[in-house]
């Protein structure tokens, strides 16, 4: 069986353009999470709050964030997208974090095969209300388990390039026997 996090392809057009890997789809409220020894999704929590996820939500293959997991991706697109499916993706923009005292960059980005979406090429292309609903997402979620989290603005997509890049060399280090 492969792993989606160490056997599935980055992407030739990294850091811009990538393959991400979707963990829970738009509209969920079961907070799903890669298990990193086996490369099956378990169950992290039922989210405590009366929110969903605004986005698809997962990760980028072959990356390794400041928190030691790999890097976080939200997927706008029209559709939820099923669970370990993988997504073609541009980053439009980051937004960042600090959960439980570490970073916690929160790449978004758009499904390039997405009619409404692929034409996004920055941050600033997202409607107004739906930026708003994404940062209030990852204010409120953990609000109810007694978690605080610190949210930053949207950030543009050239912020995220740089992110994007150390990730994939954080990771490339840390397991270049798998490569």
């Amino acid at each position: 069986m492969a792993h989606p996090w160490h056997d599935v392809a980055v992407g030739d057009k990294v850091p811009q353009e990538f393959n991400a890997v979707i963990e829970i789809p738009l509209g969920s409220n079961v907070k799903y999470e890669l298990d990193k020894a086996t490369g099956l999704l378990k169950i992290d929590r039922l989210l405590y709050s009366a929110v969903y996820y605004p986005a698809n939500y997962g990760f980028i293959p072959q990356t390794l964030g400041e928190d030691d997991d790999p890097l976080d991706v939200l997927v706008l697109c029209q559709e939820p997208v099923l669970p370990l499916t993988i997504v073609a993706a541009r980053a439009i923009g980051v937004m960042t974090m600090v959960d439980s005292g570490k970073l916690d960059h929160k790449i978004v980005a758009v499904a390039t095969q997405d009619p409404e979406y692929s034409s996004y090429q920055e941050s600033g292309d997202i409607p107004p209300h739906k930026l708003r609903v994404i940062r209030r997402f990852f204010q409120d979620y953990k609000q109810l388990e007694g978690k605080e989290v610190k949210v930053d603005a949207l950030q543009p997509a050239e912020t995220a390039h740089p992110i994007i890049a150390d990730a994939v060399s954080r990771y490339r280090e840390k397991f270049k026997t798998r490569l």
